[in-house]
């Protein structure tokens, strides 16, 4: 075959002799390249994963804080509109007791000028009775027993009593209606009257459409002693 082991040999040997100054000369700087580019791209890699990490850790906290203001904002809004309808809530309040006080004061007005009128009123009834009986009989009586008269009908105090009252038939709070207003000294004598029966406070009112006398109420008993009561019974007699 023509092989000359001497000549095998020697190129043997020059390969082995290859072999290893390639080994240290390519080889072994490749090989540290290699392992110094995968040390790289795995550190390029590890340094992704912490930046994504990181940026992911961002997010996170980023959406924590805008969940946490959104919760703010919307409590801040819910305050804000309690806030709102309290102060609403209140100024109505306000206008509404203004409007009543004032709706008060001139329902309060209005009792004080009617009664006013209605004291007038009385003073010129007595005078025309007074008059209307003269020309009736043709002869002047005594006019202040025709005024004592008037104002017993209107008052139903006679003598310092109340005349419509039975002894015993009031107690507690008792509320006196006339069809006029009471002098003060007619109301003197209703409340010491009725005070001595029983009755612990007496609160008078005013309603023409009783006509004259009283009408006295005592919790659930009522003593109607009124000219309309009157009236009525008389006219319930004809029926």
């Amino acid at each position: 075959m023509g092989i000359v082991p001497g000549i095998v040999l020697a190129q043997l040997v020059n390969f082995v002799i290859l072999f290893l100054i390639l080994r240290v000369i390519a080889f072994k700087p490749l090989l540290n390249v290699l392992q110094q580019r995968k040390e790289r791209i795995a550190k390029g890699l590890e340094d992704a994963r912490r930046a994504e990490e990181k940026l992911a850790n961002i997010e996170k906290d980023y959406q924590a804080k805008l969940d946490e203001a959104r919760v703010e904002g919307q409590k801040a809004v819910a305050e804000a509109s309690a806030t709102a309808e309290k102060q609403a809530a209140a100024i109505v309040a306000k206008a509404n007791e203004d409007a009543a006080r004032v709706k008060a004061q001139a329902q309060e007005e209005a009792e004080l000028e009617r009664n006013r009128i209605l004291a007038d009123l009385r003073s010129q009834v007595a005078s025309l009775a007074i008059a209307a009986t003269d020309k009736l009989i043709g002869a002047s009586l005594d006019e202040q027993r025709q005024r004592a008269l008037i104002d017993e009908f209107f008052s139903g105090v006679k003598a310092g009593k109340v005349v419509v009252a039975e002894p015993g038939s009031v107690s507690g709070k008792v509320q006196v209606t006339s069809a006029l207003p009471l002098s003060e000294s007619e109301r003197a004598v209703i409340k010491n009257d009725l005070g001595g029966q029983g009755a612990s406070e007496v609160e008078f009112r005013v309603d023409p459409k009783i006509l004259g006398g009283l009408v006295i109420r005592a919790g659930d008993r009522i003593v109607d002693a009124s000219v309309a009561g009157q009236l009525e019974s008389l006219r319930q007699s004809l029926v």
